[in-house]
């Protein structure tokens, strides 16, 4: 998820769909010097997805997506 939250903004996570949340500057998710590109292969496709490294944590697939499309939208 994706989103702008106060400073007293408390989260309850559900374990089931999600491993950890974390605050990313918007200026960083906003430069398209950290949009880096990667591929895998799976089933014998090249999947080619966004990841966003940042402060020991990955953003990548379709949260990335989401940002870079945010990105483009508001910038491009």
């Amino acid at each position: 998820v994706l989103g702008i939250v106060r400073p007293d903004f408390s989260l309850t996570l559900n374990s089931e769909e999600v491993d950890a949340a974390f605050e990313v500057p918007l200026r960083f998710l906003m430069d398209p010097a950290n949009h880096g590109r990667e591929s895998r292969m799976w089933n014998d496709l090249e999947w080619v997805f966004y990841e966003m490294p940042y402060d020991g944590q990955r953003i990548w697939g379709v949260t990335a997506g989401i940002i870079r499309t945010l990105y483009e939208r508001l910038y491009t």
